[in-house]
């Protein structure tokens, strides 16, 4: 249903809508096993509207019931050595900073529970980690750590935490406001420490990142919509910074006593002429990607290295998901590369391959044929 009320400073009436996509998959990430199920994915439609008062940009046709978060959604960067030492650097930053040693972390929308499984190695720490995708024999550490199959929602009773993680998961919740406050609720002592990460949309909407809209993506937050979120629900903003390639847009707050501040420290050719495409990358951006230009029937495969994303099918367009070797019998004329980040390592493993095809990262696929 359409909305006009910003859900992330409940103002009313003040939303313009900017951006629309129709009928785009509802889940990007979930496994599904037959090509004709993929074809017959469930759909819904991106509204992407402004907040005049607030700058939020949220999807107003969003429908929560349209996705879902289970066991077989498949979201791990996991196995890409670029994203863990990503993941690594943050943990350590947090624990040596922020004297987190000893201490209790909370993550909400923990995944598969890498990252806090990270933090708990670096700083001896105890972990508690909320998410309804977590797979128990995915992790089998022996670290004190607590996973709950569930949502974190306004109902949940927890133990007040040290540091609370929030990783890519509030870019996934509709009513933002209403669950920054039950953030809050929880972590509600003088010296808890707060830290979340998002998409950065300002990257997103200076390089017209279509790729990076899709429907479980129902809430893009600039430096400025997220702070305010943050003071308006009892949080004081310690900084605000940008990483990753400027691609994820993150913030450090702590329990408001008397007011906050904020700091900012960081503020179709491919197919034509017969050539056989595929693309690096099986994630939301790829769906996206071939729902949004339509060119799903001129690409047959995506790689990707996760093992667990192997032989099933992307939602929406059905192309088959497969490992690099593949590449070999495959021999590609053009690799298209969902996320330039990791430019150099599918290099190094198109070189293991012996794949000399033309490789493309999406901001030259778009500069050259968009």
């Amino acid at each position: 249903m359409n909305q006009t009320r910003c859900p992330n400073c409940e103002s009313s009436g003040r939303c313009r809508p900017f951006y629309e996509a129709r009928r785009v998959p509802a889940n990007s990430c979930l496994l599904i096993e037959t090509r004709a199920r993929a074809l017959d994915f469930p759909t819904g439609d991106i509204m992407l509207a402004v907040c005049s008062d607030c700058g939020f940009i949220f999807n107003a046709a969003w429908d929560s019931e349209l996705t879902i978060y289970s066991d077989q959604y498949e979201e791990t960067q996991g196995f890409s050595a670029t994203f863990n030492a990503f993941n690594r650097s943050i943990a350590e930053e947090l624990v040596s900073s922020y004297d987190i040693r000893g201490k209790t972390v909370l993550e909400i929308g923990c995944g598969k529970g890498e990252f806090l499984s990270v933090i708990c190695e670096v700083g001896d720490n105890r972990g508690i980690g909320y998410d309804p995708s977590f797979v128990p024999a995915r992790q089998p550490s022996k670290q004190d750590i607590r996973f709950v199959r569930e949502f974190f929602t306004e109902k949940t009773c927890e133990i007040t935490p040290d540091l609370l993680c929030c990783k890519m998961t509030l870019e996934h919740i509709g009513p933002t406001h209403r669950f920054l406050r039950s953030v809050r609720s929880v972590a509600n002592r003088r010296d808890s420490l707060i830290f979340f990460q998002v998409p950065d949309v300002e990257r997103i909407l200076k390089e017209g990142a279509f790729w990076d809209v899709y429907y479980e993506h129902c809430s893009y937050f600039s430096a400025t919509s997220l702070a305010h979120l943050f003071i308006r629900t009892g949080f004081a903003v310690q900084n605000i910074w940008t990483g990753y390639g400027d691609q994820y847009l993150m913030i450090l707050a702590s329990p408001a006593q008397h007011g906050s501040n904020v700091t900012r420290s960081a503020a179709e050719g491919v197919a034509a002429g017969g050539q056989r495409t595929i693309l690096w990358g099986s994630g939301s951006k790829a769906v996206a990607f071939l729902t949004t230009l339509g060119v799903h029937d001129e690409v047959e495969y995506v790689v990707d290295i996760n093992p667990y994303r192997v032989g099933k099918f992307l939602p929406g367009t059905g192309q088959r998901i497969v490992a690099p070797a593949f590449l070999r019998e495959c021999r590609p004329d053009n690799v298209v590369i969902m996320n330039p980040v990791y430019l150099r390592e599918i290099e190094q493993e198109l070189a293991r391959q012996r794949c000399e095809a033309r490789v493309y990262t999406i901001l030259d696929f778009e500069a050259e044929y968009v």
